[in-house]
């Protein structure tokens, strides 16, 4: 966000993180993405980029070794010869989204073990007399609670030793893998359960996570909540990084920088202590990559699309910043660590398309997956996907080989648009496919529409990035739908999330609840709380010199539920905080109110940062179309021209329809629109005579 004051700290004492230190060549990075159906490889070479796509695992750590071979033998060089690691998986997001984390024990304060089943009064469905509530991760039964009482103030009964002795053995009896620890007022006043915390990791051969630690922000729920979820899922992320660095280890790569879901990278240490900030790791590094491959010429904000084998992610760059946020959800299940804004939907290259009871056509949220994947993969497949109705369609050839080495059988697909066009009373598998891709754009329309008009943002100031396997071959089309006149897709659009790994900064967040009116508050505190905050990040930081801080507020006006961010600099006035809010508060909902403001939690976010590894264009001059083929748009069959990736002119534009074809994306424009190479690269569409 713009404006946000830095701090730099300057110090003799260098924090290491791993990476190597030997005679390594400088300048050879490699960044590595698991998706649902493949993992991506981007190898910063001595100032060129290669790239790689390899299916995933059902043990993620071996795609993404075999990807980073398959990168660096295409380079020529030996993977000893990396200097630096960077990696994003969805092994958290997977264990929360299939219940599939930890045997895990909540211990909390007696009389509130029952917060977590409560939450809050809002509702998803207010008038669905069935609707169910998602079942919490740790049932009633495992969860624990000692007597004790802390409030914002301090301690009014502390834990009793007979209580822990008591706790211990009923949490040996529970045969747990994990525990988390949220006490009342926490946030505030840590000691009774820092006290529990210690005890159970002295007595316990399981992770503990507490929430002052965690989250040391106040709301019960959402604490409480956040700490469930990072001790749920901390066994696999901590199983997973330990065989993932021993896996690198083994053929000479230096330990992996873990992507976090705030769009930065930390050490893997950290995230095996801190597992929940790996949630929407991958869709982070995925907004990150776009915000670097696009420049400042695409409009004042960009929508960043990037749709992949089993879903799709939308999210906004304002300013030149990612937009972040502290209140998202998996399965229903509230993370206030802060995370890339991220609005995801069920709808990727391998979402399967179905007929519901009342005969309407659907798409997703269930997936072929890399394997058996969709009926053109020829692995047995035989459910009709979005990567069929693109195939049938002619987006994609038949020819075409996904990934550089997955041949396409074209007649599975039709085969299987077939069979949905029976169910669905269509004409064909044409029309079927036709059906398929207009209802997926419509899913991602939507999920467009909510990062920005329901945010108060148009649209059609925006420019839209699409990366992912699938992204460039929908975006012009959704574009189209919203107004939106500029489609950019990044050279590395393909593997866009990878290549973000090799561009994030290096990123901690600390917080702290400080509560009280702003016209109030004595702001020498509020300064100290902030100096507090910058220390304890530049002690975690591994580059102190290179390290930088800036500072945010959480306010809202008195009587308010909810809260805005606004940047702060040091040393706080009050003043200032207050009068951005307002500002903040007008451009969000219209008005300012003539109320008290409220200062409820300071920020601080460390940064070391690291540049994006420059792209050159790889075009060709006065280049011709490889072939043609037909390809079905709304308008109707055109013979449509079809270029190389590596090859398209670089001296002019083609007037769509036209297809442009990469090893690791297709990008079709739809008529009435046109497409030039930029210099770095992407590929820039168009709306003709705009």
């Amino acid at each position: 966000m713009g404006g946000r004051s830095v701090d730099d700290r300057a110090t003799d004492d260098r924090a290491t993180d791993g990476r190597a230190t030997d005679d390594r060549p400088t300048d050879r990075a490699i960044g590595v993405d698991v998706g649902g159906t493949f993992t991506d490889v981007a190898l910063s070479l001595d100032g060129d980029l290669v790239t790689a796509k390899v299916p995933s695992t059902d043990d993620q750590s071996g795609g993404a070794v075999a990807g980073i071979e398959k990168a660096c033998e295409a380079a020529g060089i030996d993977p000893e010869s990396v200097t630096d690691f960077s990696h994003a998986m969805t092994v958290s997001v997977n264990a929360l989204l299939e219940n599939d984390g930890a045997r895990t024990a909540l211990v909390t304060t007696e009389g509130f073990r029952d917060v977590l089943e409560i939450g809050r009064q809002t509702r998803p469905s207010l008038y669905d007399l069935d609707a169910e509530k998602p079942t919490p991760p740790v049932p009633r039964r495992r969860r624990f609670e000692v007597s004790e009482r802390a409030t914002a103030d301090g301690i009014e009964r502390p834990v009793d030793e007979g209580d822990l002795d008591s706790l211990v053995a009923d949490l040996r009896d529970a045969d747990v893998e994990s525990v988390a620890v949220c006490l009342l007022h926490a946030y505030a006043t840590p000691e009774n359960e820092r006290r529990v915390a210690d005890a159970l990791r002295e007595a316990l051969d399981v992770p503990v996570s507490a929430s002052h630690e965690v989250l040391p922000e106040f709301r019960e729920y959402e604490r409480t909540s956040t700490t469930v979820v990072d001790a749920y899922v901390r066994p696999a992320i901590d199983g997973y990084v330990g065989r993932l660095t021993e896996r690198a280890r083994d053929v000479g790569l230096p330990q992996p920088r873990i992507m976090q879901a705030n769009g930065g990278v930390t050490d893997a240490d950290t995230v095996r202590r801190n597992a929940v900030t790996t949630v929407l790791s991958g869709p982070a590094a995925g907004v990150v990559g776009a915000s670097a491959a696009a420049t400042d010429a695409d409009r004042d904000g960009l929508i960043t699309f990037d749709m992949g084998g089993t879903s799709s992610d939308v999210s906004l760059v304002r300013d030149g910043e990612v937009e972040r946020t502290t209140e998202s959800a998996v399965a229903d299940r509230p993370i206030g660590t802060p995370t890339v804004d991220v609005e995801t939907v069920g709808a990727g290259g391998g979402s399967i398309a179905w007929v519901d009871a009342g005969g309407a056509l659907r798409i997703g949220p269930r997936s072929a997956g890399a394997d058996p994947g969709p009926a053109c993969y020829g692995k047995g497949g035989t459910e009709p996907t979005v990567t069929d109705a693109d195939l049938v369609l002619g987006y994609v050839g038949a020819d075409t080989t996904l990934g550089g080495d997955l041949s396409l059988d074209a007649g599975a697909a039709r085969d299987a648009l077939a069979a949905l066009a029976d169910e669905a009373g269509m004409d064909g598998p044409v029309a079927a496919a036709m059906g398929v891709h207009r209802v997926a754009n419509a899913d991602m329309t939507r999920a467009i529409r909510s990062v920005t008009v329901e945010r108060g943002h148009d649209p059609r100031a925006f420019g839209l990035v699409a990366f992912g396997g699938a992204g460039p071959m929908h975006a012009v089309s959704i574009a189209d739908g919203l107004d939106v006149e500029r489609v950019v897709v990044p050279h590395a659009s393909g593997v866009l999330s990878a290549y973000g790994l090799l561009a994030a900064d290096e990123t901690r967040d600390a917080v702290r609840t400080h509560h009280g009116p702003l016209a109030a508050v004595d702001a020498d505190r509020v300064d100290a709380v902030y100096g507090e905050l910058a220390d304890r990040l530049f002690r975690e930081v591994s580059d102190r010199d290179a390290a930088r801080v800036a500072y945010a507020a959480d306010l809202r006006y008195a009587g308010q539920s909810f809260e805005l961010t606004v940047d702060v600099e040091r040393p706080f006035d009050p003043a200032t905080a207050g009068e951005r809010f307002a500002a903040a508060h007008e451009s969000a909902y219209g008005y300012r109110a003539d109320e008290p403001v409220e200062l409820v939690n300071c920020r601080a976010t460390a940064t070391v940062p690291r540049s994006a590894p420059a792209i050159e264009s790889v075009g060709s001059a006065g280049a011709e179309p490889r072939t043609t083929r037909e390809a079905v748009f709304p308008d109707g069959t055109h013979e449509t021209p079809v270029y190389d990736r590596e090859r398209f002119p670089a001296d002019g534009a083609a007037e769509g329809p036209v297809v442009v074809e990469g090893d690791e994306s297709t990008v079709v424009v739809p008529p009435a629109w046109r497409v030039r190479l930029r210099a770095d690269g992407a590929l820039i569409a168009e709306v003709s005579g705009a």
